[in-house]
This record gives C-alpha cells, structure tokens and sequence, in this order.
C-alpha cells in the first residue's frame, strides 16, 4: 500500500504552504489573539481557491476531494494555526452538508455569498438540554401556510456570533424521525442573539433563540426523517476536526523541536538530554499514527459516504494525540510555551476545546464499542 500523496496531491500542497508562508505567516500571533473571525483571511482563502475545495464545479466550488481539504488544513496550520478554522469552515459541516443536500434554489442563493469569504454558515444543534443527547432537541418546526415557525434556542454553537446564517436542527415531530434542518438568515424577524461569550480557546459564541420564526419552504433543508443524512454529513465535519487537532498538534511539536535544538541548559542543547529524547519520540508515534487514521477516514470517504466508525476512531484519536502532543511541547519549553508570546499555549487550548466540540471523545468511544460488538448500546435510563 502506497501511503505518499499523489504528485497532484503534492503540487497542492506545495502551492497552500507557500501561499501561507507569503499571506498568512506573520500575522499567525495576532490573529490567534483577536476576537471575531478573520474576514480578510476568508476573502483571501475565496480568491485562492481554498473555500469550496470539496464543493462541486456546478454549485461554484473547485470539485475537489476531502482529501484535498485536508491537505489544505495541514498546510495552512503549519503557518498560522488560526487560519486552518477557515479553511474548515469554507469545506467541513454545514457548508458541506447545503452544497450534498441543498435544493438549486437553495445553493443559487445562499453558495455564492459563501464561498467568495463574504458570509460564514454555523450549525445549530446544542441546546441546553440537548448536547450529546442532540436527539433530545426541542426547537420546533410547525407547520404555517407556506413555511414553518421555529421556536426554541441552540447554545456553544461555533461562529454564532457572527454567521449570517444558520443550519438550525429541528423538530417536525416526535422521535428520531421527526428531526429535520432548516435554514434561517441572520435578518430574520424573530432571531435574537444573546450575549457573545467565549470558550477557552478564546472562540467566540452567542445563544441562538428562535421566537416565532417564519422559514418559507424553500429555506427547509431536509424535512422529517432527514436525522441520518445530517449526522452523515456532521461525520464529514468531524474529519476536519481531526485534521486541525492534528495540526495545531504538529504546529505546536515542530516549535518546541526548534526550541530543543537551541535552547541550552546545564551547558547543553535540550535535545541532547534523553529524557527529552524519549518526549520527542513519544510524539512523533502519535502524529504518524494520528496521520494515518485521518487520512484512512477522509480517503475512504471520498469514496462514497463517511464511515462513522473510521471517522469516529480518526476523530478520537486525533483529538486526543493533538493534545497530547500540545501539551507536551508545552511542557518541553517551560514558561515560555507556557507564555502567551508563542502559540503553542494556544495550541494546548484550541486542541482541549475540540476532545469535546463535534462529538465528545466518550461519545466516539461508545459509537466504536458498538461496532467492535455489532450492537448498539442505549445511553438512557430505560427504567
């Protein structure tokens, strides 16, 4: 099995870090530190061709493969780790999920605006007593004339504070087969925005109420019975996820190893103590194993739809190995990493935010314990 990248593959990739290292490198601190999302980073990206890489030619993207996202992640983040948030939110989740399943009318009005870095897309789905349990939503979709009312609020939902428009999980009616998603524009009459508050990471979020929301029938992405295609396309979501915690784990190893190869104590350079040694090998399995499990679930899903076990297992690992490794190289260069003058504390942050966003490491472990037994488990109390 041939594990290298194809000369394609590699031009790309070549053609991304090169365009980083000009556009995007020395800003990569400050950008990590402001608040909002980097427009001017997004108009960029559109003009370069790195919003819609996974989106078809006909609806305005490049046609390209989630391989190809990926790559680009990787790329982007060895420059300047904030900028990878862009090109994830111009390929992965919701954009993904309205270019797989959006009506003609649906991407004609709403792609465009998109994939030229002018708007972003968020997707509603937390709520405060719908989190893992995401099939325990109440917002409701009722039935009025030629469209729906919505009523009922998300929460934590990433880019809420200033997405023009969201991809709001739904219910039609009761069960699992009642969920659905529609779309509601940030002008919408009855959308209030509570006060923008911020994770960890220094990630920006708004609660999202829903009173009264008129959504005509063409803004209704999928109707009742549309739980599974969404999650499908949430399983695409979470190998972009893998592939930023794997990055910024990578940004942050690949500081703290330049760091090691000047840094001297006790009259040696820290790469010449063992110990360390043994920290820097440690993290070298992790990314390469890391590595291969992502690129196994977003090869394979470029091959028909996601496998929720492969990207379940890529995620979880990913997830967990980029933290690691942050922390480590955290560790390997003391108060300095630990320092808000480099970014591998930021590293830390964004990689311990993302064990949780998009499917906790718990909830991936349960989903693979149901495909190494071939039954499902019930998390409820059924008593």
């Amino acid at each position: 099995m041939d594990f290298r990248h194809t000369p394609e593959q590699e031009q790309f990739r070549e053609a991304v870090r090169r365009f980083a290292e000009k556009h995007l490198a020395a800003g990569a601190h400050s950008r990590a530190h402001a608040g909002g999302y980097p427009w001017d980073v997004a108009r960029l990206m559109a003009s370069q061709g790195l919003l819609g890489i996974t989106v078809a030619e006909a609806d305005g993207g490049q046609g390209g493969t989630l391989m190809d996202a990926v790559i680009a992640i990787e790329a982007v983040a060895a420059a300047c780790p904030r900028s990878a948030d862009v090109v994830q939110a111009g390929n992965f989740g919701p954009i993904r999920v309205l270019a797989e399943y959006g009506s003609l009318v649906q991407k004609q009005k709403l792609l465009k605006k998109l994939l030229s870095g002018e708007s972003v897309i968020a997707v509603g789905m937390t709520e405060p007593e719908a989190g893992s349990a995401v099939t325990d939503l109440k917002t409701t979709a009722i039935r009025e004339g030629t469209g729906y009312r919505i009523n009922g609020s998300k929460i934590f939902t990433t880019h809420s504070a200033y997405a023009d428009l969201i991809l709001a999980y739904v219910r039609f009616g009761p069960g699992v087969g009642g969920i659905g998603s529609v779309l509601i524009e940030k002008s919408s009459a009855g959308l209030q925005h509570g006060k923008t508050s911020s994770f960890m990471s220094g990630e920006e979020w708004a609660e999202l109420r829903f009173d009264n929301v008129f959504v005509p029938e063409e803004m209704v992405l999928l109707k009742e019975g549309g739980f599974k295609r969404q999650i499908a396309g949430f399983n695409v979501e979470r190998i972009g996820n893998a592939a930023r915690s794997l990055a910024l784990g990578r940004y942050a190893y690949e500081t703290a190893r330049e760091w090691a190869l000047q840094r001297r104590q006790f009259g040696r350079l820290l790469c010449e103590f063992q110990g360390l040694q043994w920290k820097f090998a440690d993290m070298k399995m992790k990314l390469d194993a890391a590595q291969l499990l992502l690129y196994r679930a977003a090869a394979n899903a470029d091959r028909g739809l996601p496998s929720a076990d492969e990207t379940a297992i890529a995620k979880a690992f990913c997830n967990q190995a980029g933290f690691d490794v942050a922390n480590e190289s955290m560790q390997v260069m003391g108060a300095t990493g630990y320092s808000s003058e480099t970014l591998v504390e930021y590293c830390v942050r964004r990689c311990r935010g993302w064990m949780i966003a998009g499917g906790s490491i718990e909830i991936l472990k349960n989903r693979i314990a149901e495909s190494v037994f071939e039954r499902s488990f019930s998390q409820r109390n059924d008593c």
